[in-house]
């Protein structure tokens, strides 16, 4: 191991690479030892050992160059830390087995400024006997600390003052300045005091935008469904005519699809009659169009419209009563029928407004008991959660107390093994001692005794020799503690709603058990009031139809006579005296047109016309004026005439209906 800076690079190297959350250190040592096939088997061995120890060690490294950085951090590189961290390994694991003749070469081949700084730090007496002392007996116990490191360190303080010597007599000599030769003294002009330049405004930050994600490749491609569609499209549509060429060519004799020349002229001669049968040239009328027309196409009606039509009918119907019921006042006592749907409407009033009241106070009073429920489980969640703080309390200040006894056993413990090994050295040693006083004092007689007893000292020294190993193995071997649950018991925590595992399952059955009976009551009953509904809407689809067929007859009964008041206004109208008096009437409007265009010629010549002539027109409008009112006279008595005859007509008529 020549090359020291190499190496330590080498495992400073690896504890930057090493991540102890994701990464196991033997196998991370395993790939590290592959890695490093090109060195010796030596510098294997000590970079290896070195990054175990390096790791292994790490809570009592990290307390050290912890308080170095505290200390000198400001003038020191974060990524020095694991140089430092192996140098304090190696000062403090392995300064015995380098030596310092081989310790000065390693700390010599890095940087002498950082090694000068760290190892008068860390071999500093009052440094290790108050911060890092400290530190480390958080780690660990005070004595063993104490015994293994704080001693053999101040025991090379010495040592390494020496080599702190060298360290600062090379950065000494580094840092000399160099000799230059003397310069001639040259007159200058005096430095006058110039104003300083205005420092530039410091840019300003230019905000970084967010990288957006790009646009999806699918979005401005085609999807490949429909050209697959048109591949397989094309595929069978070539498989068909494929298939139909076969058939073509590979046709059977018996089966010729040639017709015969008689069979031809058979099927021309019924396509001619055909043809001759069609009048394509012809007027075709679909007669007059008729005067009632019937939607015989059914109108599928949902819910709401049944509902309403059903709800308008039976307002129609309760007009009706009412109207039976105001004609009917004069009679003292209403009909049995009226009273009797009246009583019923009344009952049924009276049972609408029970049954919307009970619903009400139903629903008032589950609302209350859910506000009462709510009150109950806070109340208890509340309980709950006091005694589960309560137990926690108990349980930390048991568990507290049950470590602080295992740590003391423990100590206790370490001590008496501690004493044992000391212990077994001074029996041997005793030992030796009773053997050479046994072989001198002792005659030959006694010898087989002294031999028996040896051979059971012997025994029972190896006795305690395993139990002392089986006590060490025992404390290395982690503890499994195997918990067996049975599901029949509580976990004894003196509730009054404690019960076992076995019990929870039950009730939790038991509970699911009942929510399936209600979930199957409240289907029965949705189906049910389903059922009822669809009754509802049935007996009004049919009270429906039957309004609209009773509806549909009224229409084609007013039709009906509608149509025979209209034949009867023709025969009136072709009576001979309702003839003669039309005839009269067009000869007095004829007259009557006559006698205004007379009237107009008459005032253009106004003008002309002497006071005498007009006082004669006055005359003839005086006369005017008494046709026209004979003219209004007239056509009264006819329209009155005409509508005695259709009265008559129409009496005759209704009377020949009743009958």
């Amino acid at each position: 191991m020549k090359n020291y800076r190499e190496l330590v690079n080498e495992v400073t190297r690896l504890l930057d690479e090493f991540q102890e959350d994701k990464q196991c250190i033997d196998n991370f040592t395993q790939n590290a030892a592959k890695d490093l096939k090109n060195h010796s088997s030596a510098d294997q061995k000590f970079i290896i050992d070195t990054l175990y120890g390096c790791i292994m060690r790490k809570k009592l490294l990290d307390a050290v160059v912890n308080i170095f950085y505290i200390h000198h951090g400001k003038i020191l590189f974060r990524v020095d830390r694991n140089l430092f961290i192996v140098v304090c390994y190696l000062a403090m694991f392995h300064l015995d087995d380098l030596g310092l003749e081989h310790f000065s070469r390693m700390i010599k081949s890095l940087d002498i400024s950082k090694m000068h700084k760290f190892l008068s730090f860390f071999f500093n007496v009052s440094n290790l006997t108050t911060h890092i002392q400290r530190e480390w007996s958080h780690i660990y116990d005070a004595a063993v600390v104490d015994n293994n490191w704080i001693t053999p360190l101040l025991r090379w303080c010495s040592e390494i003052e020496v080599l702190l010597d060298q360290l600062a007599r090379k950065m000494g000599r580094g840092n000399l300045p160099k000799k230059s030769p003397r310069k001639i003294t040259e007159p200058r002009e005096f430095d006058l005091t110039r104003p300083k330049a205005r420092p530039l405004p410091a840019p300003e930050v230019i905000p970084q935008q967010d990288k957006s994600k790009p646009v999806p490749v699918t979005t401005h491609r085609s999807p490949k469904e429909p050209e697959i569609l048109d591949e397989m499209r094309q595929r069978n549509r070539q498989k068909a005519l494929k298939v139909l060429n076969e058939a073509n060519s590979q046709q059977f004799s018996c089966a010729n699809p040639q017709k015969s020349e008689k069979t031809q002229n058979v099927i021309s001669k019924i396509l001619q009659s055909n043809d001759a049968e069609l009048k394509f040239d012809q007027l075709y009328t679909s007669g007059s169009p008729a005067t009632q027309k019937t939607n015989s196409l059914p109108v599928r009606l949902n819910t709401t419209a049944i509902l309403r039509e059903g709800a308008l009918y039976n307002r129609q119907l309760e007009e009706e009563l009412q109207r039976f019921e105001r004609l009917s006042q004069g009679a003292s006592v209403p009909s049995a029928y009226l009273q009797w749907q009246k009583e019923m409407k009344e009952k049924d009033l009276q049972e609408e407004l029970a049954e919307l009241e009970r619903r009400r106070l139903e629903g008032r009073i589950s609302h209350e008991e859910a506000v009462l429920a709510r009150e109950r489980v806070l109340e208890r969640n509340h309980h709950k959660a006091q005694q589960t703080k309560e137990e926690t309390e108990h349980l930390m200040r048991k568990y507290a107390e049950k470590r602080l006894k295992d740590e003391k056993e423990m100590r206790e413990l370490v001590q008496q093994v501690a004493d044992g090994h000391k212990n077994s050295k001074a029996a041997k040693a005793k030992l030796q001692e009773i053997k050479q006083r046994i072989v001198k004092e002792v005659s030959e007689q006694s010898r087989e005794l002294l031999s028996q007893a040896l051979e059971e000292a012997q025994a029972e020294l190896s006795r305690k020799m395993e139990l002392i190993r089986q006590i060490r193995a025992f404390e290395t071997v982690s503890l499994v503690r195997q918990n067996f649950v049975d599901n029949t018991e509580t976990a004894g925590h003196d509730l009054l709603c404690e019960m076992s595992l076995a019990e929870l399952r039950e009730r939790l059955a038991l509970l699911r058990e009942s929510e399936q009976c209600e979930l199957e009551d409240r289907r029965q009953r949705i189906f049910q009031e389903k059922q009822l509904k669809e009754q509802l809407l049935l007996e009004q689809l049919d009270n429906i139809s039957l309004r609209r067929s009773l509806a549909e007859q009224a229409v084609s009964r007013s039709q009906e006579e509608k149509r025979m008041r209209n034949e009867l206004r023709e025969a009136v109208s072709r009576d001979e005296r309702v003839l003669a008096l039309q005839k009269t009437l067009e000869q007095k409007q004829q007259e009557r047109q006559k006698r205004k265009t007379e009237k107009n010629s008459m005032k253009k010549n106004e003008q002309v016309l002497p006071l005498t002539v007009k006082t004669s027109l006055k005359k003839q409008v005086l006369e005017e004026q008494h046709w026209q009112e004979l003219e209004r006279n007239l056509e009264q008595h006819i329209h009155g005439a005409l509508e005695q005859s259709s009265k008559k007509n129409g009496a005759g008529q209704n009377h020949r209906h009743t009958y």
